[in-house]
Formats: C-alpha cells, sequence, structure tokens
C-alpha cells in the first residue's frame, strides 16, 4: 500500500472512521493486503468488483477461478474464499437454528445465505411447528430447473409427515437473480398445495430466492402475496 496516500491507505481509513463507514473496495482490500507491480491493493479490490458486479457474485466463484486473476494468487484466493464464508455463516448463525416463521421477509432470511452461491436451482421444503417456529434446517429436495418431474408431491410431503410438520413453505432460488415466477412456477404450486391440502399438511406459501440488484427492491418473491396462487386458509 505504499504507492498509495497515507490518508487513503484502508488501514489508516479503518483506524480513522471504523470498518462500518469503509467502502467494499477498502474492506476488500484489507483481506487482500498487497497490490501487484502496476496496481496498488485498493485499483486490485475495485477490478474484482468491477469484474465479477458484487460481493455476492464473487462469493460464487470458486478459488481455483480467483486464483488465476493477476495480483491474486492461490494463497489470496484461499483468504479471499475464507472471509467470504465467515460471513456467510455469521448470517445464517444469526437467523437461529429454530426461528418462527412469520413472513416472507422471515422466510427469506433463512434461505438467502444458501441460495446465494449457486448456479442451479434447488427446491426446498421449509417444516414448521404449530407456532410456525422451523423445526430442522430447510429440507433440499431437488436440483434443476422445477417442473413436475422433479418436483413431486411425494419427495415434498415425505419430510412434513416424518417429522409431523403442521405447515410447510415451499421455496427455490433463480440463480438469474430475478425472483419472478414463470408459469411452471405457479403450475408447480398450484399442485402442490392441493396435494398437501388432501394430506391436512397446510402449504403457506412458496417463495423464489433471487439476488439484490438495487436498494428497495427485494431479492425474494412471495407467490402468496403475489396473488397469483390461491393458498388455503389455515
Amino acid at each position: 500500500m505504499k504507492d498509495l496516500p497515507k490518508a487513503l491507505q484502508p488501514r489508516e481509513k479503518f483506524d480513522r472512521v471504523g470498518p462500518e463507514n469503509l467502502s467494499e473496495s477498502d474492506l476488500l482490500a484489507l483481506i487482500l493486503r498487497t497490490g501487484v507491480a502496476g496496481l496498488n491493493v485498493v485499483e486490485l479490490a475495485e477490478m474484482l468488483l468491477l469484474q465479477y458486479g458484487s460481493l455476492s457474485a464473487l462469493s460464487r466463484a470458486s478459488a481455483a477461478e480467483l486464483q488465476k486473476i493477476r495480483g491474486v494468487g492461490k494463497e489470496k484466493a484461499k483468504i479471499l474464499k475464507a472471509s467470504l464464508e465467515m460471513g456467510r455463516r455469521l448470517v445464517q448463525e444469526n437467523v437461529g437454528e429454530n426461528p418462527r416463521i412469520a413472513s416472507p421477509e422471515e422466510a427469506a432470511a433463512v434461505l438467502r445465505e444458501r441460495a446465494r452461491g449457486l448456479d442451479r436451482e434447488v427446491f426446498w421444503v421449509l417444516l414448521l411447528d404449530i407456532k410456525n417456529r422451523l423445526m430442522v434446517p430447510p429440507c433440499e429436495v431437488s436440483r434443476g430447473t422445477l417442473n413436475s418431474s422433479l418436483v413431486h408431491p411425494r419427495e415434498i410431503f415425505k419430510p412434513a409427515v416424518q417429522h409431523s410438520a403442521a405447515h410447510v413453505i415451499l421455496a427455490h432460488n433463480h440463480p438469474s437473480g430475478d425472483p419472478s415466477p414463470s408459469a411452471q412456477d405457479i403450475k408447480v404450486t398450484r399442485k402442490l398445495v392441493e396435494a398437501g391440502h388432501m394430506m391436512e399438511i397446510t402449504v403457506l406459501d412458496h417463495m423464489i430466492i433471487g439476488r439484490k440488484t438495487r436498494e428497495g427492491v427485494d431479492d425474494f418473491m412471495s407467490l402468496r402475496e403475489s396473488g397469483l396462487v390461491l393458498f388455503h386458509q389455515d
């Protein structure tokens, strides 16, 4: 960092304003520690953020991919991946093991970090007790594009029966980042809502998890709140 004015060096800024007031590039520069010939560490951090577009996208890159980038290398790639993983685990820890889920926002909080680094669709079922508390970690049911063959009622409701769940919330991610439902999403949801009704297991909602693209825009979609699917009342 010697090629940067002292006041602009991330460590100096950390001492002066605190970590909560540092930019993402400054925080990333502190993790990377050094730059490379012709590129100081802040420029390297800015280059990484520009190349990937966001910290979320950067977190999805493998260590093998990162280490090929000029100025990163094997050791920095390991440190970077470890730091991002620690952040993911901290967020998950703050959610708690058995949170009460009473809103789409609370369901999204449980699923967001699980979905963040995925490059394909994953379907989960959240099993809730009579007080809407999560009974076990989200159950992964399938991987791949959502369709009727991949998401069969018997696979969805098997864990619900095993754990004597009172209610379930269905969920899957959209790797594209856009949580808008497809026609297939709606079709499958309607089928599963009716199957649950017949089994006396209430399907409370179907959450689609995407990624935040700008401030004020949710990174998830609740099909119950959207009105696109009729869910049975409790």
